[in-house]
């Protein structure tokens, strides 16, 4: 089976580079959002419309993963689903998500919403950190290096 890369596109600050990566590596790449989102004129980048109900865009990812799939996602969760899948999970800024990893940043995840919904959350948390210059080039050799091994 050819590999495919899934990208959960709504708020996903990375989509550019997802698209030259793979358009350099010849890899099919799919947006899946609850919008239509301008793509580049090419048959190897479509984008997949779900409805906008909570998860439709996850569950649509998760559905459609599987060991020849990358996903680029900074959902906690959605990483968790596909990686039962037998898919490979990037973040946007280049963590890959692993067996090895996951479990203990679903925990952390865990943990913060009980203070959040304790009232604890805003003494606890400063929000997501700002995407960087940084984050971008991690996550331009994460991507080519998934890639590379995906396709292997």
């Amino acid at each position: 089976m050819t590999p495919r890369v899934l990208v959960d596109a709504d708020a996903c600050p990375v989509k550019e580079e997802v698209y030259k990566v793979a358009l350099r590596h010849r890899v099919p790449v799919v947006l899946v959002a609850n919008q239509f989102l301008r793509t580049p004129d090419t048959p190897l980048i479509t984008c997949q419309i779900v409805s906008d109900g909570f998860d439709a865009a996850d569950d649509w990812i998760a559905d459609h993963a599987g060991p020849t799939t990358l996903v680029i996602t900074a959902d906690i969760v959605l990483a968790d689903r596909v990686l039962k899948a037998g898919a490979k999970a990037l973040g946007p800024n280049g963590h890959a998500w692993t067996e090895g990893n996951i479990g203990g940043a679903l925990a952390v995840r865990a943990i913060k919403a009980d203070l959040r919904g304790g009232g604890v959350g805003e003494i606890t948390s400063g929000g997501a950190k700002p995407f960087t210059k940084q984050d971008r080039s991690r996550f331009l050799q994460a991507l080519d290096t998934a890639l590379v091994a995906l396709k292997r």
